[in-house]
């Protein structure tokens, strides 16, 4: 009753079949997703599962079925606007949800396009530095390089997943979470925090319930439309949280194909047949179906080429291809009642990657890498040489390998996207961790106190103190010594007296944040152009590259190859501050104080056909925008799509302060509602908390539902 249209979204999403009721430019995402191929792991999945978890799915499945026909035409504003009418809700729609989930926070998807593509244009001494040193010296193939077509099928791959990002529906993007155990805790007892970051949208990804079946179960928490249980939550004795561990469990490779017969591919000398799947995808305003066609390697899908076969082609080995049993994880999790019930639930969560913090009511904290880790003879971050076995994969590294923590000397443990492991740890999981601000933050925060409390927690949830600010504008500032113009000069006073937070009526956050797009163009726009430069600038590669800088004192991109002059990193700061405090001047005045981070950033919530401005004003689906703090880099974390907007569409996707000492006096908050109808009062009832940093009590305890209860619905058998 509340988010039937955007579960049917996600099932469509899944199983390849949007531009069926949305939009015919959505057939190559539409033939991507069919290639991924979701539903063949499902069904195995589903085969394999134990039959009190399948009996659970295949009721929830009965349940939304007999809505949908109770309904009848009253069904959600979308369907009718669209001129289409849900299909029965089977229980492989549920576990589908699974592999996308595994889709969508797979990094490789994107960052190995783009190195690949980059690797194509620069020399490798510079491609080499945009390489991350964590110990683990990837390969460069110098000499490597592919025919003209490459960009082209790498294009191809990059218009489908754009073409699902506009409607809104990703998933993971970062996350924090942190418990401290009762040594550490003003209560005694271990609290716990967990805020997932993902897509901003309305409705949003997660479903607040509630769930209890006498003797049975008792959880709470949120949990996917479309799925039955708690993924992130608590139950009577244990909670749990996550966040992406950011491995690496995905590889691309450039196959050759058969001169004679484009149906076979090249590898160690001998030509193999591909599998291969034709497709029929329906097209809204088409008689006919489109056909196209999906070829498979021993490695996986070819994610390329959709329309036309080359002399050359790109497959994508996956994690989230491989069997893993998440939904056995989850139905598990929901009823645990220690470390070792949680360890054992967990172990069988292997495509969606994550660091799960643990905490229950008895004393104990703990933290697990539960992950799909693929054994590979080399770390991977590029497009491989298809036709040598010599990249394939070896594997995955055990459960029993994967690092953990429990009870910790130090009194807590925490994660958010950091660096997993040492160098001394024998595996490769990835490369592309997030940098160690919001982490490092977290880290000072839980030290500076004896023992800690709710309130603390809170504090922690909405900071906006930044260690990249804290770390980069002193060596600003050491570089814009010399004099300057009178509103350089005062933009620069205002960097002087900052304290590295990132309010939204502060003028600070505005220059720095301004300023790192400024740098990262200085840096890298004269190398590359303007189909190569969106690649790279501003994201996680970049920011590696100006940590590297940072530490080694120079490289090879800070120096302008359109000059005669020689270029370092300072005068790459002078020139990008300048051409921030110019750009300021114009947008907002030469008043510099007056400033404001919040009048550039902003939050707005989305509906996915939002975008018609039809849909908003008869509908009223979308809100904001609305000023708002923070960045990427801070705990309290607001991300935009850089070099784009400075509209947030990443952030907290649902905040969750966990006290195992009094489980009523967990506090929650989502940014919507828990309603999708847009008439609903309960549709954006929560936005007012969450951008005030606020929360809302998560009633757990029988009493304490009942004492606050809003509505009771009573079910009884029909006669």
């Amino acid at each position: 009753q509340d988010r039937l249209w955007q579960m049917d979204l996600l099932r469509r999403i899944c199983s390849g079949r949007l531009s069926e009721v949305l939009d015919p430019g959505l057939v190559d995402a539409d033939q991507l997703f069919r290639a991924l191929n979701f539903s063949a792991k499902s069904a195995q999945v589903l085969a394999k599962t134990d039959p009190e978890i399948i009996s659970c799915i295949e009721a929830f499945s009965d349940g939304i079925n007999q809505y949908i026909n109770q309904q009848g035409k009253k069904l959600p504003f979308e369907f009718a606007l669209l001129g289409y009418t849900p299909e029965p809700w089977t229980p492989l729609h549920t576990v589908n949800l699974i592999s996308y989930m595994a889709w969508d926070l797979s990094s490789g998807w994107n960052t190995d396009m783009a190195l690949y593509r980059i690797a194509q244009v620069v020399p490798d001494s510079l491609f080499r530095e945009l390489l991350p040193d964590f110990g683990n010296q990837l390969p460069v193939f110098p000499g490597f390089r592919a025919g003209e077509q490459i960009p082209e099928m790498v294009s191809r791959i990059d218009a489908a997943l754009e073409a699902v990002d506009q409607l809104g529906l990703q998933v993971f993007e970062a996350s924090n979470n942190w418990a401290v155990s009762g040594k550490k805790s003003k209560t005694g007892k271990p609290l716990m925090s967990n805020d997932m970051h993902l897509g901003l949208m309305s409705p949003g990804i997660w479903y607040q319930m509630h769930q209890v079946i006498e003797g049975k179960v008792n959880a709470t928490g949120v949990g996917l439309p479309g799925a039955p249980f708690v993924v992130a939550g608590h139950n009577e004795d244990i909670g749990w949280g996550m966040t992406n561990v950011t491995v690496d469990d995905l590889d691309f490779y450039l196959e050759t194909l058969n001169p004679a017969d484009s149906n076979q591919y090249l590898t160690d000398g001998v030509w193999r047949d591909m599998r291969i799947i034709e497709e029929k995808i329906n097209v809204k305003g088409q008689d006919e179906p489109e056909i196209r066609i999906n070829r498979y390697t021993h490695r996986g899908p070819v994610v390329s080429s959709f329309r036309d076969i080359d002399e050359q082609v790109i497959s994508a080995a996956w994690q989230g291809n491989a069997f893993s049993n998440e939904l056995r994880t989850v139905y598990l999790l929901n009823r645990a009642k220690n470390w070792e019930d949680f360890r054992d639930a967990v172990r069988t969560f292997n495509s969606v990657s994550q660091n799960i913090v643990y905490a229950d009511r008895y004393g104990n904290i703990g933290l697990q890498t539960s992950a799909g880790v693929p054994i590979r003879h080399s770390g991977g971050v590029l497009v491989y040489p298809g036709d040598t076995s010599l990249y394939d994969w070896q594997g995955t590294v055990a459960f029993e390998e994967l690092p953990f923590e429990y009870n910790p000397e130090r009194g807590y443990v925490s994660s958010a996207n950091n660096k997993t492991v040492d160098e001394n740890y024998p595996y490769y999981i990835g490369s592309w961790y997030s940098m160690p601000y919001r982490i490092g933050r977290i880290r000072e925060m839980l030290e500076e106190k004896e023992r800690l409390g709710i309130e603390d927690f809170k504090s922690m949830l909405r900071d906006q103190h930044s260690h990249l600010a804290r770390k980069m504008t002193p060596i600003y500032l050491e570089a814009l010594g010399e004099p300057m113009s009178k509103y350089e000069n005062e933009a620069l006073a205002v960097l002087k007296d900052w304290g590295f937070e990132m309010h939204a009526d502060s003028a600070a956050p505005l220059i720095f944040e301004i300023m790192w797009l400024e740098l990262n163009h200085v840096l890298f726009r004269d190398e590359l152009d303007e189909k190569h430069f969106p690649l790279l600038a501003n994201g996680i590669v970049a920011a590696n590259l100006v940590d590297r800088i940072t530490r080694v004192g120079g490289s090879a991109w800070c120096d302008d190859v359109n000059t005669p002059e020689k270029e370092d990193f300072n005068d790459n700061i002078r020139l990008a501050f300048s051409r921030t405090v110019d750009t300021l001047c114009k947008m907002y005045g030469k008043e510099v104080a007056a400033w404001k981070w919040g009048d550039l950033h902003k939050i707005s919530l989305q509906h996915p056909l939002g975008s018609a401005a039809v849909v908003n004003k008869l509908f009223k689906v979308n809100r904001g925008p609305y000023p708002i703090g923070g960045a990427s880099h801070t705990v309290c974390p607001y991300s935009y799509p850089k070099g784009k907007s400075f509209v947030a569409n990443h952030g907290a996707s649902e905040r969750h302060l966990f006290n195992t000492a009094d489980w009523d006096a967990s506090l929650t908050v989502i940014p919507t509602g828990i309603s999708g109808i847009p008439a609903s009062k309960h549709y954006l009832d929560q936005t007012p908390l969450y951008l005030n940093n606020q929360f809302h009590r998560d009633h757990f305890s029988r009493t304490a539902v009942e004492e606050n209860m809003k509505y009771k619905a009573v079910f009884t058998s029909p006669k």
